[in-house]
Formats: structure tokens, C-alpha cells, sequence
């Protein structure tokens, strides 16, 4: 038995802290003929699910004109596509409203990130 709290102790010291952060999402508000999300597809959609960013806060995708998924929680709507909501535990805590370019979503997402406590070196 004694084995087995110290396997089960090493093992939860060795988890990252970014997989203790599993409440943490990004979510895009996107929308069909939107040619920014079309640009975020084709440069970062592929990617970021290999990505720190990806695995801290994995992309959950919503259709701008659909209602929002219960248990989510935004300061103030979504007028524009594509939006990138960053929620913890459904709720907003930082937003990039447009596709800025691969090289300024990564730097802004990597803020939005270390405002919401979870430290990752950026990506792009």
C-alpha cells in the first residue's frame, strides 16, 4: 500500500501545471464566409493543438450566430469573426477580437495567458 501512495505521490508532483489547468478553453466565434477564420485555419488551427497554448487552453469553436454553450460566461457579446474568447471555468478572461496575423495572435494569446496565471512560452 505504501508503494502505491508514493507511485501515486511522484506521479502527481511530476504533472504539469498546465494539465492542472484543464477548466481553462479558448473559444473562437467564428462564422461560414469569414475569410480571417479561413486565414486562422489554414496558419494556426493545424498547429495549435500541438502547441503549450493548445494544451493549456484547448480551442472549443462556436458559430457567432448560434447561442453560446451553457456554462459560458462573457463580459459583453460577440459582434466580430473571428473572435477568440479565453475562459476559466466558462467564464472571460481575455479576448482577441479579429485575426491579427500569426505572429501577433501568438504574442497576444501568450498574455492573455500569463493575466490568467498560466505561464507557457509562446509559440509563434
Amino acid at each position: 500500500m505504501r508503494h502505491l501512495f508514493l507511485l501515486v505521490l511522484a506521479v502527481t508532483l511530476l504533472i504539469s501545471p498546465l494539465a492542472l489547468r484543464a477548466e481553462m478553453a479558448l473559444l473562437m466565434a467564428e462564422e461560414d464566409g469569414c475569410m480571417w477564420c479561413a486565414r486562422w485555419d489554414s496558419e494556426i488551427s493545424g498547429i495549435y493543438p500541438k502547441t503549450q497554448e493548445g494544451v493549456a487552453a484547448p480551442l472549443r469553436r462556436v458559430d457567432i450566430h448560434e447561442t453560446l454553450p451553457d456554462g459560458i460566461s462573457l463580459k459583453r457579446p460577440l459582434y466580430y469573426t473571428p473572435t477568440f474568447v479565453l475562459l476559466d471555468n466558462g467564464h472571460e478572461v481575455g479576448r482577441i477580437e479579429g485575426y491579427p496575423g500569426e505572429d501577433f495572435f501568438w504574442g497576444l494569446l501568450g498574455v492573455m495567458l500569463r493575466d490568467a496565471g498560466v505561464q507557457v512560452e509562446t509559440s509563434g
